[in-house]
Order: C-alpha cells, then structure tokens, then sequence
C-alpha cells in the first residue's frame, strides 16, 4: 500500500525504517518514505520529514526546509507542528531566538492537546521566557502534560511540589510524579527518585533503591547524580551494591532502543 501512493503506510514505512525493523531499513530510506507521504500533504509525514532534517538523519541538516514542512503541517492545524516550530524558535535554530514567537507556538499546541506543547509552554511560565513569569500557571500546564503521561510534564510538576513552588510543598506527590517520569527513562526524574529514596521523602529510607535509579541515569549519560552515588555507597556493602548495579542495568536496558515517540504516526 505505501509504493502504491498510500500516505498513512508511507509515513509508517518511514518509521519503521527509523527504528531499523528489518535489514534493508536505513535513516535514508526513512527520509525517502517521509518525503512521499509529506508529497500527499499527509502532516505527520511533514513533521517527521522535518524532523529528519533538524537532526540531520538521512540527509545534511537543513532548517529551512524544516521549517517549510513544519509550517506546511501548521497550516492543517496539527498540533505536533506547532510544538516543532516551537522549539526552533525558543533554541534559535535556523531562525532568530525569539521566546515571544516560541510562546506563541507552544500556546497554539498547547490548546490543541499537545503534551510536549503544554510542557514547554509550563516552562516558559516557570522561567517567565516570553510571558510574564507565573509559576502557578506553569504548574497548571505541567499537570495537563503530566496527565497526558509526558514524562518532562510529570518530572517538572513533581520538581514543584518538591519545593513548593506554584502548588503546596507535598512529598508524597512529589515522589508519585517522579516515579512516573523515571518510570519512562526520564533521567533528571530518576536521580530526584533516588534522592527521594536516600532522604526518605514521600517514600521509606531505602539507599539500595536509591543507588539503582541513581545509577540508572549516570548508565544514561546524566552525571548530576554522581556525588550521591559515591555518599550513597558509604552506606551499602559491596553485594548491596552489585545488586543495585544489576537493577540499574535492567533499567538501563529499555532505554537503548531508539523511541518511537519521536515519531508522529
């Protein structure tokens, strides 16, 4: 159905060339089955395409025609390319930094549902970027991102109750939305997860657990927690922390996948 002109199954070739399912699969046969269905004005096609040409896969990075494909998808109303626009605009990528122009693109996703939108839309509220700063209002959106599973929205939100900013200082929703966020490999969420569990807050004292999800995020490239690590250790025997080394591993091993999600079917 794809090499027959069907917009849907292209974009889903692309995909799966992403993700490598198969031999012949490649980041330049990906960028080719995007180009085809972007052709059909398909939008998740177009933000995919894009997408392939911000981070360079398949092809030299190009953000001009990131931006023509983003904006071609915007005029559709789909959502996922409002986010896109976004973050070119907030990283100055291809175009001028300009937090006014990322607000109102993140705002626009942000109606529209977009959980990636409405995250950073609560960031631009929690840094006051664009907007003028109102860290309530950005725990409003953190929240909607987080109940739409958004592993950033849940560490953010959960980032607040911790220090009681915008919403009432509560551990133990603390701890419940950072466990949600590591959960999914969110690194900065792990790390808070193991001081959670190092400290006792929102949670038992539990230094073994604390190690693993500590550990979890260094194996992920995220170094923020290596001072607890080594205080952490004081505490453990040598087969405590194997164990949590192994723990970590296991927990590491989901992570080495490239993610779907990147992707917009």
């Amino acid at each position: 159905m794809a090499r027959t002109g069907h917009a849907f199954e292209q974009n889903e070739m692309g995909i799966a060339s992403m993700l490598a399912i198969g031999p012949d699969y490649s980041t330049k046969e990906a960028l080719a089955w995007f180009e085809r269905a972007a052709q059909y004005g398909y939008p998740p096609a177009e933000v995919n395409l894009a997408i392939m040409y911000i981070n360079g896969w398949g092809t030299p990075v190009n953000y001009w025609a990131a931006q023509h494909w983003l904006r071609a998808a915007a005029k559709r109303h789909f959502a996922r390319a409002y986010y896109n626009l976004g973050i070119l605009y907030l990283e100055g990528k291809g175009v001028k930094r300009d937090s006014g122009e990322a607000f109102r693109w993140f705002q626009k996703g942000a109606s529209a549902g977009d959980s990636s939108a409405q995250t950073n839309l609560g960031y631009l509220y929690d840094q006051g970027l664009g907007c003028q700063r109102s860290v309530a209002t950005a725990a409003v959106w953190y929240r909607k991102a987080a109940l739409a599973g958004n592993p950033l929205g849940e560490n953010n939100l959960a980032d607040l109750y911790l220090r009681g900013e915008g919403v009432q200082q509560n551990d133990a929703a603390a701890f419940f939305w950072f466990e949600k966020a590591a959960a999914q490999g969110q690194t900065g969420a792990r790390i808070k997860l193991g001081y959670m569990y190092a400290e006792g807050r929102g949670t038992g004292k539990d230094p073994q657990t604390a190690y693993a999800w500590i550990s979890a995020a260094s194996m992920a490239g995220d170094p923020r927690g290596q001072e607890m690590l080594h205080s952490l250790a004081q505490v453990l025997n040598a087969k405590q922390v194997d164990e949590a080394r192994d723990r970590a591993l296991r927990l590491q091993r989901v992570e080495q996948q490239l993610s779907v999600t990147n992707f917009t079917h």
